[in-house]
């Protein structure tokens, strides 16, 4: 069953390149896919610029469709508003995900695309059922499906590559004070 269109929600290169070239090199009933790079959480904005550009750079390299959607972060700010002071990995992040997937549910419905997956959950600083469960959410029409990605293809993938590295989720509220 060859029939999968899928959006790749992507939060940055050093999250999703093992995905990214799992879906390049071919996955059993993918027959299309693209990058959506879509972070109005990502604060400052200098930040989201790096984490953008470096995004860009490896699809570049593979050769792999990406979209990179608006940066609205005061959108997003009245998302979560509330939900400021939230821990990690609690109900602002769940707010994040669903805010996030509903537009990449709308692109993947604008642009053909019938099933999404993404890489939310493979930062160390993130939860993958949490991430499973805002997307299974809001996805209604559009397919999720909850990949678990190839981690040790990943890990090889960014020792052997120079992207920039953050150290934070990519809000403000999640910035550690050192």
């Amino acid at each position: 069953m060859n029939d999968i269109r899928l959006v790749l929600l992507s939060c940055c290169a050093p999250c999703s390149a093992g995905a990214i070239k799992q879906l390049s090199d071919g996955m059993p009933g993918v027959f299309d896919f693209i990058v959506l790079f879509y972070n109005p959480n990502i604060f400052p904005e200098t930040e989201y610029t790096k984490r953008m550009q470096e995004q860009i750079k490896y699809c570049e390299t593979l050769g792999v469709k990406y979209a990179v959607l608006e940066y609205d972060h005061d959108a997003w700010r009245d998302a979560v508003r509330g939900f400021e002071t939230a821990p990690e990995r609690g109900a602002r992040c769940s707010l994040c995900f669903e805010y996030r997937f509903r537009r990449a549910v709308r692109f993947a419905r604008e642009n053909g695309y019938n099933a999404i997956a993404s890489v939310l959950g493979v930062s160390r600083h993130k939860n993958q059922a949490q991430v499973d469960t805002s997307a299974t959410s809001v996805c209604a029409d559009i397919q999720y499906l909850p990949i678990k990605w190839d981690e040790d293809l990943r890990v090889q993938i960014n020792r052997s590559s120079d992207f920039y590295r953050q150290n934070y989720c990519g809000c403000e509220f999640s910035i550690r004070k050192v």
